[in-house]
């Protein structure tokens, strides 16, 4: 445990360590996208999925191993009885940090099938992480302020039409969609422009889970509402952890098996579209009122 170490020595070689990881993994899993461009074969990209996504893992579990060496975290996750690989699963969690990547990938690497996240479309310019995405097939997402959609409406609906083409490749192959339903990382900033009603969140954006769980929610087993928190991190998190500060870990799952009453038409059902806002709001409360908990002991 390298935690003692003073920060300014501490930051360089962890940052450093996670590059390289990153550089490794990345570069590995680009080949095999690039192999499956250029091959275009449903039996050659069967045979490329498993060693492409255990590379991924192997990146999962090096950032895990890299952040234990340097930091000395309090683990904490509830909720995570009875998961498995062979199911489908719909993961909604909470946006702190650009660690919450590091720490779901953590969570989902031993305890459900391949993740796949909704990305932002600026993602696919970074280095290794943008072209290990479009290697593992992640659905990348265009967000356009109201007031933009309302000078290009032929835009709307452009995510709800990337979601339902990416939900349509993972109709054969147990799958984890994970997606950050707020759209953006929690700052206090971005809190008081939303005026959000939530004291810990920023408020949730119902229609892409609602498009997802409308294109295969007769798939999904479960949704998994997670609540991400680092009590004892109240400032930059991804900064202190790098720092070797980062001192716990909250993973808070709710498993919600009755998925029958979520599905219907987002677009065309006012109905529904009303109690699908309501419901994820609802949701929402719950989780607000678990960081507040939490942070509170």
């Amino acid at each position: 445990m390298l935690s003692v170490l003073p920060a300014f020595i501490l930051m360089p070689i962890s940052f450093t360590l996670f590059c390289l990881n990153l550089v490794f993994c990345g570069s590995l899993i680009f080949i095999g996208g690039l192999l499956k461009y250029l091959l275009p074969f449903s039996l050659f990209h069967q045979l490329l999925y498993r060693p492409m996504h255990a590379i991924y893992r192997l990146w999962a579990l090096n950032n895990y191993l890299i952040m234990s060496l340097f930091n000395n975290i309090k683990w904490t996750i509830k909720g995570d009885e009875n998961l498995n690989k062979e199911s489908w699963y719909l993961l909604i969690a909470n946006h702190q940090s650009w660690l919450d990547i590091f720490v779901l990938s953590h969570f989902t690497r031993t305890r459900t099938p391949e993740p796949k996240y909704f990305l932002k479309e600026s993602l696919k310019k970074v280095p290794f992480i943008g072209m290990g995405c479009w290697a593992l097939d992640m659905p990348f997402m265009k967000r356009y302020s109201k007031s933009f959609l309302k000078k290009n409406p032929h835009l709307i609906g452009t995510d709800l039409e990337t979601t339902k083409k990416s939900c349509e490749k993972y109709r054969n192959k147990p799958t984890t969609i994970i997606n950050f339903v707020e759209g953006t990382r929690f700052t206090e900033q971005k809190h008081q422009a939303q005026n959000s009603s939530f004291e810990h969140l920023l408020i949730p954006k119902a229609g892409g889970i609602a498009f997802t769980l409308a294109t295969m929610g007769e798939q999904f087993d479960k949704i998994l509402n997670i609540t991400l928190v680092y009590p004892q991190n109240p400032g930059h998190i991804m900064k202190d952890m790098l720092k070797g500060r980062l001192k716990e870990v909250i993973i808070d799952i709710e498993q919600i098996d009755d998925l029958s009453e979520l599905r219907g038409n987002y677009i065309e059902d006012i109905n529904y579209k009303r109690d699908f806002h309501r419901w994820l709001t609802t949701t929402w409360q719950r989780n607000d009122t678990k960081i507040a908990q939490y942070n509170a002991k």
